[in-house]
């Protein structure tokens, strides 16, 4: 089993870390994640048997790490591979985060339960949802997202924040909607429940360096949007077939 772990670095279900769940596990250090290095990730191995393996893929097919450790007297080609070693520029810029780990963790924390503070009068109204972490989750607070009643009351309050300079974003496509994802045969209504979620979701401003002030503007401006009359009975602008 391969897991995908990309936003799941110091994040844990059940008391065991994400990224030690599968056989091999994928983290990702893209520049929307927690730690970052611009681009790259890391392949957590999960079984030992496999390590040889990963290590000649990513030295461009070589067998160079056995000969680093002297276990041959010359490297060579010896299977398909590439070049995904990160640089140490890169590595560097990186090792200064993971030794913030528990700091940029405490951060992000703050952040997220001010937005959930702030916008709980909105869930009890009933004008969004809020994210909920299980009992047996820790989370790493990647994003702060609400879910709107519908796709267009989602897509007001994402028009309301943007002519007000606040950037958010809906996410993603959901992957069996996307252009690959249809060469596979999927359509739509295969996964109701994944299709109805992504239209409604919107993710709110969150990054380290977020200010309180910053904050608090993003919330005044959700706040002000759902509970405008135009937002709780909105025009439905799509074209419905006659």
């Amino acid at each position: 089993m391969v897991e995908d772990a990309a936003q799941g670095v110091n994040s844990f279900y059940r008391s065991r870390a994400l990224g030690l769940i599968g056989d091999l596990a994928a983290y990702s250090f893209h520049e929307t994640k927690n730690y970052i290095c611009g681009e790259g990730g890391t392949l957590c191995i999960n079984r030992p048997e496999m390590v040889d393996r990963a290590e000649i893929i990513r030295d461009k097919g070589t067998n160079r790490r056995q000969f680093f450790r002297g276990l041959v007297d010359k490297y060579t080609w010896v299977a398909v591979g590439s070049s995904y070693v990160p640089s140490e520029i890169c590595s560097a810029f990186l090792y200064a985060q993971l030794e913030m780990l528990e700091e940029i963790a405490s951060r992000r924390r703050a952040i997220y339960q001010t937005y959930l503070h702030e916008l709980a009068p909105l869930e009890v109204e009933g004008l969004l949802r809020l994210p909920c972490i299980p009992q047996d989750c820790q989370s790493n607070y990647h994003m702060f997202y609400v879910i709107l009643p519908s796709r267009q009351q989602r897509d007001n309050l994402l028009e309301h924040l943007r002519q007000h300079d606040i950037h958010a974003v809906f996410h993603y496509i959901p992957l069996h909607r996307s252009p690959m994802g249809c060469t596979f045969g999927y359509k739509e209504g295969d996964l109701p429940i994944t299709e109805d979620l992504s239209g409604r979701l919107l993710r709110l401003p969150f990054f380290y360096e977020i200010t309180e002030v910053e904050q608090m503007r993003v919330v005044q401006e959700v706040t002000a949007a759902v509970r405008s009359p135009a937002f709780r009975h909105p025009v439905d602008t799509s074209v419905k077939e006659s």
